[in-house]
Formats: C-alpha cells, structure tokens, sequence
C-alpha cells in the first residue's frame, strides 16, 4: 500500500525549510564551491563574525533625514543650491539603500558629490512592518512621486536595480517631473536574455510564493529572502564578489570593509506581500512594463512616453540584471537615440553600485552627463 505523504501548511514553512529550492539551481559542484568561498571569506574576517548581533545601517557619508513617509526616508546628502536636484531611488528587493553610500572609494554618493553636484538626495526605504503588509507597487510609485514634488517637482533621477525600474515607471507617469533617467543594473525587460531571478520566477508556481508570504503572514521576510538569495548567487558568488570589492586593501581597512559588507548583506529588509507578488506576477512571470501592460497609479504605462535625456549602465557579469534586461530600455523608451547613452563595465552587479573601479571612472562621469543636462 503506498504510503500517503502529509500535505505542506503554512506552519510548516520557515527560513530554514526554504531551502528545499536549492537543488533546483545549486548543483552539488556549485555547494562545495560555496563552501571553499565561505571559507576565504570568513578567514578574512579572522573568524569575529560569528554569531555577532545585527548591526544598525551605517551611511559613510553625512546626510539628514528631509522627509519621513511610511515608505521611506528620503535623506539629503551635500548642500542644495538651487539647481535641480538629482533623486537616487535605491534599490527595495533584498537589501538597505547603504549599497549607494557603502564606505571610501566605494560610495556612489560620494562620487556624485566630487563630481560638481552640489546635493544628492536617496530613497530610503523602510523594512515593511506587519501594517505595511497591503502595500502595493502604488504605494511605492506614489511615495517616489512625493519625495519629487518635496524637492520642487522636477528631478534629475537615477534608478539602481529595482529603482530603476520604479524609476522608469514615474518616468512614464509623470514625464514632466523627470529631466533625465539613469538606470543601472535594472531589468526593465525581463523577458530580455535570462537571468536566475527570470528563472526563479518562471520556474515556481505562484502558489509557492503565495505560501512563502502567508508564512510570513503577508510579508516577504527577510530571513526567507536570504534562502532564494542563495540560490540565485550560487557558489558562494556573493561572497566571493565581496573578497574583490576590495582587492587592494590590506590589514584593518579591508576587515573593516568586510565586516561592513556581512553587516550590511545579513541586513535583508522585509517586504510587502502584496507587492512582492506583484513583482513576481506582473513584471518577472508575465513582464507587463516592457509590454505595455503594467498600471501604475490608475493608468497603463507606455514606455514610450519617457522622452528625457537617458543614461543606461550594465554590468557585463551581472546575475540579477543580465545587460539584455537593462539595454532592451533602447528600443522601449521615446527617448531619441542620440539622448540614450549606454556603458558596459566589467564585473557583476555590485561592481556597478560600489566597485572601485566604477566608483572612481563610471560615477564622475555620469555625474558630469547629468550637470551637462541642466
């Protein structure tokens, strides 16, 4: 007689149990590699990691805290003087807005600041709170419209990963309020080359997810975020791009550095479950905004109507935004092609947002780009 297997509930899911989705992308050569990594990166830290307390986000360079909204804090870096303010809509997927303001010679702010901008402003977005549960895409789009309007109305604004595709969405529901867009590593295409996010949206049924955010009692957690972020950085990879984030440095700059960098990867902030399922639905499972379908704030979104001055960043290993994903924005945007400009830079997805090398070239350079746009 066969035996009959217990159904899954809600109960039984927790962080741990999540990791019955590795095997479908983390082959047995993948884990041990992962280890090997785990093992470098550890050593590196001398060990002292272990076990340690969170730690509060650390912002490098000085900054205060302009508006309070339930979503965010929209934090003001540099002195404003008049002149159009340049937005930076951190990324809200896994990790805290510090990843544009990570240390020396690794903060994008920074960068900004030194080339001639006078003030940046940056979307600090807040780790959803149980009340925060029904938050929508809208809520978030809503709240970005908002900080604009704060800041005059009008904005130069620079989109990283997930921001740039809710970047690009103000962009084409409000065009009046965006003077240029600079999208980096954000996959506004999705359907475009694939990447193991792409995989693991297609490859689970919504049912899954459902199940994953009623375990969190309609959050997405953080804890649970940290399982598939394993298993779309397989090897160890993550880890490994920390250890060359900083190659170079020696003895108690680098520790620093990377205990930041564990402080600030084990820091996974929790989401909403309603908008969760929407990203997963909407933009990764049937890919709305690339086709014209996705409505934002009571209207379809066109592409098309996005006109403004634009700059496009890739990062030519990225696994979470492969450059098909962010160049597809060429042919989507009504943005002329001779206002389009593009840059493809060596390394995976961090290399965009804190590498040295990025940071010292890429950075000023799109710093000069937005001052040349008025």
């Amino acid at each position: 007689m066969s035996r009959k297997h217990k159904p899954t509930t809600d109960r039984d899911i927790s962080p741990d149990s999540l990791d019955f989705l590795l095997p479908m992308f983390w082959p047995l050569s993948e884990t041990l590699a992962a280890l090997e990594v785990s093992r470098q990166y550890f050593k590196a830290l001398g060990g002292a990691s272990a076990g340690r307390a969170p730690v509060a986000p650390v912002w490098h360079t000085e900054n205060r805290v302009r508006l309070d909204l339930p979503t965010m804090y929209l934090r003001e870096f540099g002195t404003p003087d008049g002149t159009l303010p340049v937005l930076i809509d951190a990324p809200y997927a896994a990790h805290r807005a510090t990843i544009a303001d990570f240390c020396e010679d690794h903060s994008l702010v920074e960068a900004l600041l030194k080339a001639g901008i006078p003030a940046v402003w940056v979307t600090d977005w807040k780790s959803s709170a149980p009340e925060m549960r029904f938050f929508s895409i809208d809520s978030y789009l809503a709240e970005l419209s908002v900080a604009i309007d704060d800041l005059g109305g009008r904005v130069h604004l620079i989109g990283l990963c997930q921001g740039g595709w809710l970047s690009a969405m103000l962009a084409a529901r409000f065009p009046d309020k965006v003077a240029s867009l600079v999208l980096v590593g954000a996959p506004i295409d999705t359907g475009a080359g694939g990447s193991p996010v792409q995989q693991l949206a297609e490859g689970m049924p919504m049912s899954s997810f459902e199940r994953i955010v009623a375990a969190g009692q309609g959050r997405m957690l953080g804890s649970f975020l940290m399982s598939g972020w394993r298993s779309i950085y397989p090897g160890g990879r993550y880890l490994e791009q920390a250890l060359t984030l900083f190659d170079g440095l020696e003895g108690e700059t680098r520790d620093m550095h990377l205990r930041r960098f564990e402080d600030w990867f084990e820091d996974m902030v929790d989401l909403p479950g309603t908008y969760y399922l929407q990203v997963i639905q909407q933009l990764f499972k049937e890919n709305r905004l690339a086709t014209g379908r996705f409505v934002g704030l009571g209207r379809r979104l066109d592409l098309k109507d996005v006109t403004c001055p634009t700059y496009l960043l890739a990062g030519a290993s990225d696994e979470i935004a492969v450059s098909d994903q962010v160049f597809a924005a060429r042919a989507l945007l009504g943005t002329p092609a001779d206002q389009i400009r593009t840059a493809l830079i060596p390394g995976g997805h961090l290399d965009l947002f804190m590498g040295r090398d990025s940071i010292a070239r890429i950075w000023p350079e799109i710093g000069a780009w937005i001052r040349a746009q008025g």
